[in-house]
């Protein structure tokens, strides 16, 4: 494994999805967010992974965001990094903190090792993403699906993520085609299938995500039933469907709602998520405009996801 540069960033528990956010976008090998309250609700449940005292960390308020790259790499993202930061103080209505960056080399084996730990099942209604290194017992009507999201955005875990599969979970999948842009790790179309679809198409820019997502459609057996392919987006989409996924960003959302609602059939459904509270009104607007009604709106903390009809 190539040599790896871990950057560090401390904030705030309000912005440190924002700033996960700008390192999820240019660092290429995996994002987390260690936030004190996670850290001692970890500890609780497993004294034997950290000899540390709960009280001490509770008296620590600051909030470290973690991303990796190569080493190759760190002078391109840390000025990617840097320029999006100063965006994000000019431009956030929530307290950031200091939003110190700091830059450390780590032992790739060490690295692998620690990142798999942050990783606990998430249920997500009656879905629930299992890493695939951890023995899960199914309960009653769960819905597994077993995933390695590898350095790919889509873990489960943010919430952005949980608003569409909660979404999902309340639609009637059966003989409907659905597409999933932006796929990352491949998590919303595998929950697809797990739900019921069997007709699925997903698509992403990052040659990581692609493979992460092949991976796991694989390793779920899913792989006969999703189509994943190498898109900039909506590039290589023919057809129109029933359900179009869309869990991106704010910005993106806006500029490719257009050509979103040449894909979606009429009476179709579409998903919406990666959105800021603070941003929501913009971009449902641009849809409105279009001719999109909003059926629903979920909300998780300062994020919203909306579902729209034609």
């Amino acid at each position: 494994m190539a040599k790896i540069k871990e950057i560090t960033i401390d904030t705030t528990t309000e912005g440190s999805e924002l700033v996960a956010d700008i390192l999820y976008d240019v660092s290429s090998q995996g994002v987390g967010i260690y936030d004190t309250k996670d850290i001692v609700d970890f500890v609780k449940d497993d004294k034997t992974l950290y000899d540390i005292s709960t009280e001490e960390l509770l008296k620590n308020k600051v909030v470290k965001v973690k991303a990796y790259c190569e080493i190759k790499d760190e002078k391109r993202v840390l000025n990617l990094v840097r320029e999006r930061l100063d965006n994000l103080k000019s431009n956030s209505p929530f307290n950031l903190g200091s939003l110190e960056v700091i830059v450390d080399e780590v032992d790739p084996d060490i690295w692998w090792e620690n990142w798999k730990k942050t990783y606990k099942p998430i249920k997500a209604g009656k879905v629930v993403i299992v890493p695939n290194w951890i023995n899960y017992e199914k309960q009653d009507d769960e819905v597994i699906i077993k995933m390695d999201p590898g350095m790919a955005f889509g873990s489960g875990q943010h919430e952005s993520t949980r608003m569409c599969l909660s979404f999902l979970e309340e639609l009637d999948l059966k003989d409907k085609k659905i597409v999933d842009v932006g796929t990352g790790s491949g998590i919303l179309a595998l929950a697809a299938v797990a739900l019921g679809a069997t007709n699925v198409e997903a698509y992403d820019i990052d040659d990581v995500a692609v493979d992460a997502a092949r991976n796991n459609a694989k390793y779920n057996n899913f792989d006969k039933y999703i189509k994943i392919d190498n898109s900039n987006l909506l590039a290589k989409v023919e057809n129109k469907f029933d359900i179009v996924l869309a869990n991106i960003t704010s910005e993106v959302l806006k500029m490719l709602a257009k050509d979103l609602r040449r894909y979606v059939n009429q009476n179709g459904i579409i998903i919406i998520s990666g959105i800021l509270t603070s941003l929501e009104d913009e971009v449902i607007t641009v849809f409105k405009s279009l001719g999109f009604k909003v059926i629903e709106r979920k909300n998780l903390g300062e994020w919203v996801a909306f579902k729209l009809s034609l």
